[in-house]
């Protein structure tokens, strides 16, 4: 009876043990699992948690990691905003982030978003740096690419760049993916994290900022 009380006393203790740790686990550590953005960037959703990608079409880390974040967001309430920023973080990239806009302004971003990056990183049928491509290929989904054309050139598009520009200047990222919660804590390469370890940093730091505006 002795050895059977002992035996069901360490199991006990095994698994508060496991719980404890689990429990520490779910807190992200600063400089390790995030850092702090000071000042804070710009967010376009009052209100609410704004939790931002920044990317890019042509990052293949980017591409991985889309499963991962797209899992994420399905589970998140409504007080939670996802934005999407296709930094560009340098000249090359700006084609990508006009593909994205064009897409966006015609309401069509959403729905290709997964194929432009299956096509770039898997079938080799797109370049996310050559305009004239985007064009063609869009016009193979059924996009209209006169409209397509006309978004790409126009004076929204470059607003819209302008200010992708600038957010991932006050982002301070140096590389993508980067995910940023409420403009104030940059998830450090969310990339390289297990999917189930990004979002477990992801909800804390959800909760975090939840907890800080009084919701």
């Amino acid at each position: 009876m002795g050895f059977l009380k002992s035996l069901l006393l360490a199991v006990t203790a095994a698994g508060l043990t496991a719980l404890a740790l689990a429990a520490f686990a779910a807190e992200p550590v600063e400089g390790k699992d995030y850092v702090v953005i000071s000042p804070a960037m710009s967010t376009d959703n009052p209100g609410k948690v704004e939790v931002t990608e920044f990317f890019w079409y042509g990052c293949p880390h980017c591409f991985h990691f889309e499963p991962t974040f797209n899992q994420w967001i399905k589970k998140q309430g409504k007080d939670v905003a996802i934005r999407f920023i296709p930094a560009p973080l340098n000249p090359a990239w700006t084609a990508g982030a006009k593909l994205y806009y064009a897409l966006d302004i015609l309401g069509a971003q959403e729905k290709l978003r997964n194929d432009i990056f299956v096509a770039i990183h898997n079938e080799h049928q797109l370049s996310p740096t050559d305009e004239r491509g985007f064009v063609t290929w869009v016009g193979k989904k059924g996009v209209d690419t006169t409209k397509f054309s006309e978004a790409l050139n126009s004076f929204s598009l470059q607003s819209k760049i302008r200010r992708a520009a600038q957010l991932t200047n006050e982002s301070k990222i140096d590389g993508t993916p980067s995910v940023v919660v409420a403009g104030k804590y940059r998830i450090v390469e969310p990339a390289g994290m297990s999917p189930e370890y990004f979002m477990q940093v992801a909800d804390a730091l959800v909760a975090k900022a939840r907890k800080e505006s009084g919701k």
